[in-house]
């Protein structure tokens, strides 16, 4: 979704709000983009996105506008086994894959663009497989730490109550709980229907966010490389000497307060990595009390053995379960026998990359 949301958001202002997307919902073997790939189209051939680097997008554009014609979703399934693969269906690196097109519903890109623009995560069940009356219909579950003057409602679009609408429900906040897109099929016994139907779950997580705990020489190379990987980089730092835009002219945001007040409007959630840089149990342990009993997905710390040890205890004394203290990553990034201020930073970012990907296995 945030692939494509700047284009469909510039689209809409257009005034052209009829607009297709496609979405993967499947894939095996070598299909090029993932589970969740998107691509949006419009009837004037504006086309944002994708859903196979180039392989497929004529037949499923070709859908798309048939959708919009007939206001109908419709399910693709695009089967690649052998050397003929090319010829038909251009899917030349092999595999098969499945994606859903439908219409862009007002609704759904308004949640979208607030979604984006208010880092929360939200997730979409949709029937992909079933009766003809049921595909399409939807059941949304937004994430609780959305600020609710966005009016982001748990919501299925539906006004009953029926047993499908809680399995729906149900698969749709199981699939936010893990972070994780995914098909889900319901029995016939489960919801009273008479056979299975099939959902895809699209779970949308804010941005990946890089809050760094003080402004020494560590962040600054550290900034310049988690902005590389697409992170948005925050530096936290009171100090004039340190915190300052000279020192980072292209950090997304530098915050000069201290860690306590700043993280009363510094946002965290399971998108964010947390690291303390000063060695300094005045800001660090201030930030670490908030940052390891949250969701973010990584929180590290510098210092030595002696450092840890002390640390440690201070957090334990301080209410903090072991079980939280122990989420501390130190000595923080991984053992690459780092040296420079930018070799440390390269194993810090190092270590929060892998973290991400592992949490996104989970």
């Amino acid at each position: 979704m945030r692939e494509i949301i700047n284009e469909i958001n510039q689209w809409t202002q257009q005034g052209n709000s009829n607009i297709a997307i496609a979405t993967v919902i499947a894939t095996w073997g070598s299909a090029p983009r993932g589970i969740g790939a998107k691509m949006a189209m419009t009837p004037d051939h504006q086309i944002a996105g994708s859903v196979s680097g180039g392989c497929i997008e004529g037949s499923v554009f070709e859908a798309g506008m048939e959708a919009l014609e007939k206001g109908k979703a419709q399910l693709l399934s695009f089967g690649v086994a052998d050397e003929t693969a090319f010829e038909t269906v251009g899917l030349a690196c092999g595999g098969t894959v499945e994606v859903f097109v439908e219409p862009l519903s007002p609704h759904i890109h308004h949640l979208w663009r607030n979604a984006a623009t208010g880092e929360y995560a939200v997730a979409i069940a949709t029937i992909v497989r079933g009766a003809e009356n049921l595909i399409g219909r939807k059941t949304i579950i937004v994430d609780e730490t959305a600020p609710t003057t966005r009016n982001a409602k748990n919501e299925t679009g539906h006004s009953d109550d029926s047993v499908l609408t809680r399995q729906m429900t149900q698969a749709a906040r199981q699939a936010l709980q893990l972070g994780q897109s995914q098909r889900v099929i319901l029995d016939s016994a489960d919801t009273g229907l008479d056979a299975p139907v099939e959902l895809f779950v699209d779970v949308q997580l804010p941005s990946p966010t890089l809050i760094i705990i003080g402004g020494v020489h560590i962040a600054i190379a550290l900034t310049q490389m988690a902005q590389l990987m697409g992170y948005h980089t925050i530096v936290i730092d009171p100090r004039a000497a340190f915190g300052n835009g000279l020192r980072f002219p292209n950090v997304d945001e530098l915050v000069k307060e201290w860690p306590r007040e700043a993280f009363k409007h510094v946002p965290i959630n399971r998108a964010t990595a947390i690291v303390t840089l000063t060695h300094d149990a005045k800001f660090d342990d201030q930030a670490l009390k908030i940052a390891l009993p949250s969701n973010a997905f990584y929180v590290g710390a510098l210092g030595g053995k002696s450092t840890r040890a002390k640390r440690r205890e201070r957090l334990i004394a301080a209410g903090l379960a072991i079980e939280q203290v122990d989420r501390l990553h130190a000595p923080i990034g991984l053992d690459l026998n780092s040296k420079s201020p930018e070799e440390i930073a390269l194993a810090t970012m190092a270590q929060i990359v892998k973290a991400k990907n592992m949490a996104s296995k989970i």
